[in-house]
């Protein structure tokens, strides 16, 4: 029977749900969950507040919260074991957030064991094939290990266990191995944090060549080993009697190396773990005192572990604090050094300034004694130490040297390991770290006196014949100058005249009247501080835009138009009367205009994450970008040309959409914005000419760049080219593939069958759903077939993205502008009888 929950278990559940939103892993008490016995099958599924419990209730499976987060993962912990102590863990990459739980599952579909997140997607399976996927079951075992059968009995084929799959800790009955065959190592690893448990710097797996446990750092670094097997265990394992509590079993032979063991008596309960400092700790539980004993500990002192203090951190076993950060660098993270867990290392307090010889303060070196030397540094040939500290001051990338008459060492990387050792220790290093000036404040206020000084005496003579060629240009300029300005404003003066007489004409007519507020110039200005710098939020081709608060506190983008821009005029009207008539979530929302003589001002509302092309064009913002968000964002896009194209009572066309004409709201929504370029086409009307082309040079479509034709279609080009941009992270612009733009990059991917080779590298592909990269990139293909006939209209891009099938979809045709133009003729080459205007794209 399908497993099914009364409305008092749901509201229980919901309460349940409520109060772990804020519990944490270690520390908290264990949470009351609703069990549904000890496996789940095809009827059977987990939520949240739900859970399964081995038979003999010593595990238990479910969701649980990290400490002082709302991120959730599925794992196992120990069923009465408070605080919950967590040890094994499914979805240690991906985690779910707290607004996700709701409607997150773990079941078993078509065989495996998926785990589903908010919106169904699966972020973690267990990846097997099996005979019988309807009569597939998982359980529980009483020594923790969660095994998936291809059948309802015990005897039945395993296909997935957990002991295959450790986190960080290893428990009786597991296993560390290596496959001689298949080269597969199965070791535990750290987690990152106390408060993400994705996987850490830290690892325990068995040595292929000697058959030790090996503590590594980031699979490259051992430091420390467990010795050779003597018959009964390891040599630098604890020695216990053999026979009375542990059954150790250690296998070396031509298949494989591996190490397991189990406990005699079924009242001990031991662990071991990599911890987060990585350490390897072998715990005991005390039941008289409910809690964890450290039964083991290696390596025995902690500045033994590589890196155990980060990067530009130094270890120090005969002082209180153990880890401090170099000269000049202070704690990535305080948190976690508040909680003696060093790993995430240091970070500069003042930036480098390289050896700029022009600079007033230069950088220096800060000499650390009696240090042992970091790894991975390069030797140079030097006569002297002053040559030595020369070669690295000059080094933008040199972080430190060493000279010992001998060798001159420079480091390029960060330092790592670092320990500070006794004074009549022997093995201790002179290390010279670079410093910026300002962490030498006395050497700092001596040199900014001297430099004080030395302007004084340069600036004295050339002030006074500064002064006189000043006095004689000034009267002429500022006449000059004058002049200039009337004529300017007379001419400014009558074309908004012409304009306002025009607005006026259009809002007379009952279907045009702006219903929107007018504000007077004063509040503008009070709202943004005159136009201070400060509140610019970015420059377009028509003027600067500024954010701006109102009393109240609501914050506004006000949009000024230039008043150098001979477009101004038209881009005003078009600001004001086609968006105050557009209602739409993927439209910015007009709030208001401004009219005072040559200032022309457009209001509308504050998007606090700016525009796409500053998240997907930068190396550090795309990653706050998953695929989800990104496919949110294709799909509100197309919602948004849709209406304008067919489902507004007036057609309107575009004509300059763009990455930076896309503004992200606090979710993340897409809301297209800067209508100063669109154009209104009557009834049925899908295409127009124009004697004036004006855009962005990549995301212009051949007909309206070439020939002046622009239509619904020009639109769908220029959304092609927003999806293969938001895929791949990449601007049209760019050179790719011997001359290719990313048109033409992606189409020969498409070609070679390679189409995946576009995603953006910061998109994981354990986050990334491959079938729907792959229908975006055919879809966003489609939109830029070079023939305007062939591209799909908004409408039926819209149902193929919420398609599922990659069948139904048409297969592209080469798409326009797959040749480049040579960077000398960019501006030149598109000929055409039309007025041609062209934005380059820049970063904001």
């Amino acid at each position: 029977m399908e497993f099914q929950v009364s409305s008092f278990v749901m509201f229980y559940l919901l309460l349940t749900f409520l109060s772990l939103n804020s519990s944490p892993i270690f520390g908290q008490e264990n949470q009351h969950y609703a069990s549904i016995g000890n496996k789940i099958d095809a009827k059977k599924s987990i939520i949240i507040g739900v859970t399964i419990v081995s038979s003999g209730g010593n595990f238990e499976l479910g969701f649980f919260a990290t400490q002082n987060t709302s991120n959730y993962y599925l794992g196992i912990w120990y069923k009465d074991i408070s605080p919950q102590t967590v040890m094994w863990v499914a979805n240690r990459e991906t985690k779910l957030s707290f607004s996700e739980m709701g409607n997150a599952e773990f079941r078993i579909r078509n065989g495996n064991l998926v785990l589903l997140n908010g919106t169904r997607r699966i972020i973690w399976s267990t990846n097997v094939n099996s005979k019988n996927p309807n009569s597939v079951t998982a359980v529980l075992g009483d020594d923790g290990n969660f095994v998936l059968r291809d059948g309802i009995n015990s005897t039945s084929r395993i296909l997935w266990q957990s002991f295959d799959h450790l986190s960080n800790t290893f428990v009786p009955g597991s296993k560390i191995s290596y496959n001689k065959k298949t080269k597969e190592l199965k070791s535990i690893t750290s987690w990152r944090s106390l408060e993400d448990p994705s996987s850490g710097p830290f690892s325990i797996e068995i040595d292929p060549i000697g058959g030790a446990f090996r503590a590594m750092w980031n699979g490259t670094e051992e430091y420390w080993s467990s010795g050779t097997w003597n018959g009964d265990t390891f040599t630098n394992l604890p020695h216990t009697k053999p026979h009375t509590t542990v059954n150790n079993t250690y296998i070396n032979d031509d298949k494989e190396i591996s190490f397991t063991y189990t406990l005699y008596s079924p009242l001990l309960i031991s662990r071991f773990v990599i911890d987060v400092t990585g350490e390897l700790k072998q715990f005991t539980w005390i039941d008289s005192s409910k809690q964890w004993n450290v039964f083991f500990l290696r390596p025995a002192q902690p500045c033994n572990v590589y890196a155990y203090c980060g990067a530009f951190g130094t270890c120090n076993p005969n002082s209180s604090s153990l880890c401090s950060c170099l000269p000049g660098f202070v704690p990535r993270l305080d948190n976690d050094w508040d909680l003696n867990i060093f790993s995430q290392g240091c970070v500069r307090k003042a930036n480098l300034i390289c050896g700029s010889s022009s600079a007033p303060f230069k950088d220096k070196f800060w000499l650390m004694s009696r240090v042992t030397l970091p790894k991975y540094y390069e030797t140079i040939r030097v006569t002297s130490a002053t040559e030595c500290e020369s070669t690295c001051f000059n080094n933008c990338s040199c972080t430190a040297y060493a000279y010992d008459g001998s060798e001159c060492l420079n480091w390029s990387r960060e330092l790592l390991n670092l320990q500070q050792l006794p004074q009549d220790d022997q093995q201790g290093r002179n290390l010279f770290i670079k410093l910026a000036a300002s962490d030498f404040p006395s050497d700092q206020a001596a040199t900014k006196q001297k430099q004080s000084s030395m302007r004084v005496k340069a600036i004295i003579p050339a002030i006074v014949s500064v002064i006189i060629l000043l006095v004689c240009c000034f009267t002429y300029i500022y006449f000059r100058r004058r002049i200039a300005q009337r004529k300017v404003q007379r001419n400014h003066l009558d074309q908004w005249q012409s304009s306002e007489n025009a607005i006026n004409d259009l809002t007379n007519e009952d279907e045009n009247i702006i219903d929107v507020p007018f504000f007077s110039f004063e509040s503008i200005l009070a709202a943004t501080d005159h136009f201070s710098e400060a509140n610019m939020l970015g420059r377009g081709g028509f003027g600067p835009v500024y954010k701006g608060k109102f009393p109240g506190g609501r914050d506004i983008a006000v949009k000024r138009l230039s008043t150098q821009s001979g477009q101004g005029i038209e881009e005003f009207k078009n600001e004001v009367l086609l968006i105050a008539r557009l209602q739409h979530r993927n439209l910015v929302r007009l709030l208001g205009y401004c009219v005072k003589g040559n200032e022309q001002i457009v209001l509308y509302e504050y998007l606090s994450n700016r525009s796409l092309d500053t998240f997907i064009f930068d190396k550090e913002n795309r990653i706050l970008l998953d695929w989800k968000k990104r496919f949110n964002i294709i799909l509100g896009i197309a919602r948004g040309l849709s209406y304008l194209h067919h489902d507004s009572r007036l057609r309107i066309i575009h004509r300059d959409l763009k990455t930076s004409n896309v503004l992200l709201d606090e979710g993340m929504n897409p809301k297209i914005s800067d209508f100063g370029l669109a154009r209104i086409v009557q009834g049925n009307t899908t295409q127009a000419n124009t004697s004036k082309v004006v855009g962005t040079y990549g995301y212009m479509s051949p007909e309206y760049a070439l020939d002046g034709l622009f239509s619904t279609k020009s639109d769908v080009f220029s959304f092609g080219v927003v999806i293969l941009e938001i895929i791949s992270g990449r601007r049209n612009t760019g050179f790719y593939n011997e001359g290719t733009n990313l048109l033409g990059h992606a189409w020969r991917l498409w070609t070679e069958e390679k189409a995946i080779n576009l995603v953006d590298e910061s998109l994981h592909e354990s986050t990334c759903n491959i079938d729907e990269v792959i229908k975006c990139i055919n879809i966003g293909l489609l939109c830029v077939q070079e023939n305007s006939s062939d591209r799909p209209n908004m409408s039926n891009v819209i149902l193929m993205l919420g398609g599922e099938s990659m069948s139904t979809l048409p297969r592209p045709n080469q798409p326009a502008f797959v040749a480049r133009p040579t960077a000398s003729s960019t501006s030149t080459t598109l000929s055409s009888n039309n007025e041609l205007t062209i934005t380059i794209e820049k970063g904001r």
